[in-house]
């Protein structure tokens, strides 16, 4: 078994020699600018169930309580306060930088990529933003402070001010389907890269996790940074299982 450091000399080798490298990040790339994951023994889930109903579209949608409920927390700040993007996002800044990034593509609804300095037009959200507001009936869509503010003005559950329905965050919920147009962004990046770069992510959740396999099969080096193993760790030419924050500066600071 390698090293950590001949890891991160083979991964460093693999961007060095790539052209169009295609990254997916997932919650692992955040934690460490304080959004905790959602199912790790202090993943916001795990700490409280009533969060997780509220990312159900069923429950969302049907349960008006759940709505008050996660619209509080939101407005008094206890969902992701003040956070910043943090060394391993500046890291794939860096990759843009260097003409070597074709597409960002996160499983993250944080914005912290584009806070760190990716170019918007580059990165896929293919789970959405908690940053902006959607209106589940009609195309209404704002900043999510706008909505905050009304909230603090004593709406408890504020309707979308267009057509009366019901408003949430611009993520995609359980229950929900992904964006067509992001998936299959997302997929033509596997195809189309030389490298896939998979950081920070479990490699669990379909459809988004058949990107890395689409990009094995076409042909594309693969390296998988990431706190523990993947199901997919086979299949990678270089594999660490290292903090985000710490490593990814490491592989990419000495690409040439």
């Amino acid at each position: 078994m390698d090293t950590l450091d001949e890891s991160i000399d083979a991964a460093r080798s693999l961007i060095d020699e790539a052209q169009a490298i295609t990254v997916l990040t997932g919650a692992g790339i955040s934690t460490d600018s304080g959004i905790p994951d959602f199912r790790g023994p202090n993943g916001l889930w795990t700490k409280d169930p009533a969060a997780e109903r509220a990312s159900n579209i069923n429950f969302y949608v049907g349960d008006p309580a759940v709505r008050r409920a996660n619209w509080a927390q939101r407005a008094e700040g206890s969902l992701w306060a003040n956070v910043d993007p943090n060394a391993g996002h500046q890291a794939l800044v860096e990759l843009e930088r260097r003409e070597k990034l074709h597409t960002l593509i996160t499983q993250n609804v944080d914005e912290l990529h584009q806070r760190a300095g990716s170019s918007p037009d580059r990165v896929v959200e293919i789970h959405g933003t908690t940053r902006k507001v959607a209106c589940l009936e009609c195309d209404y869509r704002d900043d999510m402070e706008v909505v905050l503010d009304r909230v603090r003005a004593g709406e408890a559950d504020p309707p979308c001010p267009t057509c009366g329905g019901i408003l949430k965050s611009a993520t995609i919920s359980f229950g929900q389907s992904l964006i067509a147009e992001d998936l299959q962004r997302a997929e033509r990046a596997a195809v189309e890269c030389d490298l896939f770069l998979a950081v920070g992510t479990s490699l669990a959740v379909f459809p988004i996790n058949e990107t890395i396999k689409v990009a094995h099969q076409t042909g594309s080096k693969v390296i998988i940074l990431n706190g523990e193993a993947t199901v997919f760790d086979p299949i990678g030419d270089a594999v660490l299982h290292a903090g985000i924050s710490e490593t990814l500066p490491r592989i990419v600071r000495a690409v040439a």
